[in-house]
């Protein structure tokens, strides 16, 4: 949850409902390899004016960084990003197509592409991988999107199913003919989609195999963020419509299609997966939660910069986001907690009944206090929904809690009363004892095993399991002495 992002925005209830349901630098690519970032990101004015398709994917640039977070500083990761970028260039059908590659500041696991060659790259998705050629799938898979134009092409195609769609609705005034012309429109898009997907990903993987990386990467990559996105992790969830997987699922069809292409390429073992110099870029990289959004660990919310905590029931899974913290447990219970500014003069109790609550009970406002803090409470009804709000002021803001129910759930009250009980400001100690989350590479010595090197991990509750997905280790496998794994610590 973002430190800046006071407002008082009107939350409908359908905010909670939905819950319920389940930089790098400007970077140009040479032959020479000898590529080093840029001392300026990527900005409309640097990009040429004269080029199309570069002024499309500029004009998308400043929302994309807003969405994921800005960019992600850090030279030493940089350099390893653009090298492999550079190995793939020389390679590409268009090997003087320019890309400007951003790292992007998100836990995320993502990669994506948009017209004139801006790539993008997640950190969330460095730190799962686990060698180059898989980082090299992924872009040799955008850099696909990117000289096949599919961007501008899928942009045709929206075009002429959205002129299908008016003419059956206005020409024909046939309500059932323009259905029909909208899901057949939907349909076709969807197929086109696919194609382009299976097309990037063909293209990508001939590129890395020409390139010299090990071609099974892609499909290997793909099974790890499969795995990866089915757990949650209390060192900071992400949100799932922000995933590469949400717009690249990762079927097995697709994955088996990805081996064929790699077979294409040579047998198991060709090609350079450049694992140790991977590792050296990613080492320090940051993990999970940024420090403005505040950090989930060992099942609390703590947020040193606006000094406060709060923690849910044993048996929520807490989800930390830009704009607000959800929890959710069983019962199709969900906490949602977020934080405003504090009209001057306004009363606890006058600020919930402001507007920004939709079906509240006007006659169910309370003033009280949490561990000695101002606090007011009332009930809030939509559908088959029942609310509680708790909202608390600390100086000049007012955190938010509404938590929800099923109507007549029991489970309602002792939830409102766990989480918001623990509700407190955090010492000065506390806030500066709290560091952010990083990869850490280390190596494994004797006597060290799975369940010794896990436990090292902090953060997370699940230790083992995230131990192995963050090193792509199946059921069986271990360690060696010399090997280089990552872990998880302040």
């Amino acid at each position: 949850m973002k430190t800046h992002n006071w407002r008082k925005p009107a939350i409908g209830l359908g905010l909670l409902l939905a819950a319920l349901t389940p930089a790098c630098q400007s970077i140009n690519s040479s032959s020479d390899l000898g590529l080093q970032p840029s001392s300026n990101p990527v900005t409309v004015e640097n990009v040429s004016r004269h080029d199309r398709l570069a002024q499309l994917g500029a004009q998308q640039h400043p929302r994309i960084l807003e969405t994921y977070g800005g960019e992600y500083k850090d030279a030493k990761l940089e350099r390893m990003v653009a090298k492999i970028v550079g190995k793939l260039t020389t390679v590409s059908d268009k090997p003087d197509q320019t890309y400007r590659i951003t790292i992007l500041d998100s836990p995320n696991i993502n990669a994506f592409a948009l017209p004139g060659g801006f790539l993008y790259v997640t950190r969330g998705l460095l730190a799962l991988a686990n060698d180059s050629s898989e980082v090299a799938a992924v872009i040799a898979h955008e850099m696909g999107h990117v000289v096949s134009n599919h961007g501008i092409l899928r942009q045709e195609k929206e075009a002429e199913t959205a002129i299908a769609g008016r003419v059956a609705s206005e020409l024909l005034q046939n309500e059932a003919a323009s259905r029909e012309a909208a899901i057949r429109g939907k349909l076709r898009l969807a197929q086109f989609s696919r194609n382009q997907e299976l097309q990037a990903d063909a293209i990508g993987i001939k590129m890395i195999g020409e390139a010299g990386y090990d071609p099974f990467a892609s499909a290997r990559f793909l099974q790890s963020m499969e795995a990866y996105t089915s757990f949650r992790s209390v060192s900071g969830a992400t949100d799932e419509r922000l995933d590469f997987l949400a717009s690249h699922p990762a079927t097995p069809q697709r994955i088996e299609l990805a081996l064929r292409h790699a077979r294409r390429v040579g047998a198991p073992g060709v090609g350079d997966a450049d694992r140790d110099s991977f590792l050296n870029g990613i080492d320090g990289i940051l993990y999970g939660d940024r420090p403005s959004e505040g950090y989930v660990r060992d099942q609390s919310f703590i947020h040193p910069k606006l000094g406060v905590t709060f923690r849910p029931p044993n048996d929520f899974t807490i989800d930390n986001s830009a704009n607000a913290v959800m929890a959710s447990g069983p019962g199709e219970i969900a906490i949602r907690f977020d934080g405003a500014s504090l009209p001057a003069g306004s009363s606890l109790t006058d600020y919930i009944r402001s507007g920004w609550v939709k079906g509240l009970e006007e006659n169910s406002i309370r003033p009280t206090t949490v561990n000695g803090l101002p606090a007011a409470t009332a009930r809030a009804s939509a559908d088959r929904w029942q609310f509680n709000i708790v909202v608390i002021g600390v100086d000049n803001k007012v955190y938010r809690f509404l938590i929800a129910a099923p109507n007549g759930s029991p489970a309602l009250e002792s939830a409102t009363q766990t989480v918001t009980q623990s509700f407190r400001r955090l010492s000065e100690s506390e806030r500066t004892a709290i560091k952010p989350l990083r990869i850490r590479v280390v190596t494994v010595k004797p006597g060290d095993t799975l369940g010794s090197l896990a436990a090292r991990m902090q953060g997370a509750t699940r230790k083992l399991e995230l131990f192995r997905l963050l090193n792509a280790l199946p059921a069986g496998a271990a360690v060696s002495v010399g090997d280089r794994v990552k872990i998880i610590s302040e």
